[in-house]
């Protein structure tokens, strides 16, 4: 386990039970209490917690995991999804992505096209997004032409909400929304936790003439606080090879097309 796995854990844990001891997390976690230590150290440090002798609590503001702590969950996955969306990206086309771990794979996939890049004489893409650290990313390709929009920024996800979020995306038309969900249901649609996030997806994918989600297998069959939209408006679903069958198959039902990577 790496530090940063390491971390996600204990985040986690801390987050299920708002209070952690140094003995229990080393138990749970197989490691010493010496390591146990240092990480909590370290999270202190970066105000992710709140140390306590012999443990931490979690820290008085609100608590909700940053994107950084959750790139190692299922990243092989993700990056197999993230090279699927990408190829679904055509030369020339506008594509809209939001935040999250599975379209930041997204947009390192595009960047790494090699067929759109300006030396084979095709034209590039104009990537449309609210994420920051995707704009940051991308920003270098010399492919890749890069759209922000407005809005103020979400420290766990890296992305611009808000109204001021809004103005870039009712002046553009996109061909391609990659969106990037918390949780996806063949009866209640796609859905984030956060209603400013789902506020922004949900006008990006009205804008896009194919909307792309883009989720693992842990998220299907569930359902979050905040809807993005309805399954008649996703064309097409990405998802990894553990998806269910009976799962999938309620999505084909209703006209989705359905690819597990």
């Amino acid at each position: 386990m790496t530090r940063y796995e390491r971390w996600n854990a204990l985040l986690e844990l801390l987050a299920r039970d708002g209070r952690l001891e140094v003995e229990q997390a080393a138990r749970e976690l197989g490691v010493s209490s010496a390591t146990i230590r240092r990480d909590l150290d370290q999270l202190a440090q970066q105000q992710m917690l709140t140390r306590t002798r012999g443990g931490a609590v979690a820290h008085s503001v609100s608590y909700d995991l940053p994107l950084r702590y959750k790139t190692a969950r299922r990243a092989p996955e993700k990056q197999r999804i993230g090279a699927a969306a990408a190829g679904l990206v055509a030369p020339g086309s506008i594509v809209g992505l939001n935040g999250g771990t599975t379209t930041t794979e997204v947009a390192r996939a595009i960047g790494t096209r090699s067929d759109l890049h300006p030396s084979t004489g095709a034209p590039g893409v104009t990537i449309v997004t609210n994420a920051l650290n995707i704009a940051n990313e991308l920003v270098v390709r010399p492919h890749v032409k890069i759209v922000v929009t407005g809005g103020v920024a979400r420290p766990q996800s890296y992305e611009l909400i808000g109204p001021l979020a809004t103005g870039i995306l009712n002046e553009v038309s996109l061909d391609l929304a990659i969106i990037g969900v918390d949780a996806i249901d063949a009866e209640q649609g796609a859905t984030a936790d956060h209603e400013g996030e789902a506020a922004i997806n949900r006008l990006m994918a009205s804008r896009a003439r194919q909307v792309v989600v883009v989720a693992d297998s842990s998220k299907l069959g569930r359902c979050a606080f905040a809807r993005i939209c309805q399954v008649d408006e996703i064309d097409v679903l990405i998802t990894d090879t553990a998806a269910p069958e009976k799962l999938t198959e309620r999505f084909v039902e209703a006209g989705v097309r359905v690819m597990r990577v």
